[in-house]
């Protein structure tokens, strides 16, 4: 008679909110969505040089109804704001929204006393789950804010792992 395997070593049976937690970690669907000089290097970020399809974010939907994270890359006018506002609405739950650059985090250099064009933050608008620094982001930064996303969601740190000193 043959004894059986020690499936434990092999098979790792999880719940299923971390299984699908797991899974809107790994494929991450950004918006083709870019608003000024940020757009160019989250462009960038989707080439070859950095490959932000290594880490299963490389799928950019036309349609905010087929995305799940929108990246504001750049600075948000006041004319502007109802049409961003407007494709977050669209977006199915889940969705996160990632804010890439000085403009979409605070206005950047365009706000100064009595501006009244420019939105002085898209947390202004709808909620932020990662704010992106830089003036322009370079695309390694863009590349750390999935990642800081996925950890948001999954409770740990898929690569690199830091370990405390």
């Amino acid at each position: 008679m043959e004894t059986p395997v020690d499936t434990s070593q092999i098979v790792k049976f999880a719940k299923l909110d971390e299984l699908l937690s797991l899974s809107r970690a790994n494929s991450l669907w950004p918006l083709t969505f870019g608003l000024a000089c940020c757009a160019i290097e989250m462009m960038a970020a989707g080439g070859p040089r950095f490959d932000i399809s290594r880490f299963g974010a490389e799928v950019f939907r036309p349609s905010p109804r087929q995305a799940d994270v929108m990246i504001v890359a750049g600075t948000i006018n006041k004319k502007m704001a109802m049409a961003v506002k407007t494709l977050y609405d669209q977006m199915l739950e889940p969705k996160w929204v990632i804010a890439m650059g000085n403009c979409a985090i605070s206005g950047g250099p365009f706000v100064f006393p009595g501006q009244y064009a420019v939105i002085e933050g898209v947390d202004k608008l709808f909620p932020v789950d990662v704010f992106i620094p830089g003036c322009p982001p370079r695309p390694e930064a863009l590349i750390e804010g999935i990642l800081t996303l996925e950890e948001k969601l999954t409770g740990k740190r898929r690569w690199p792992v830091v370990k405390p000193e």
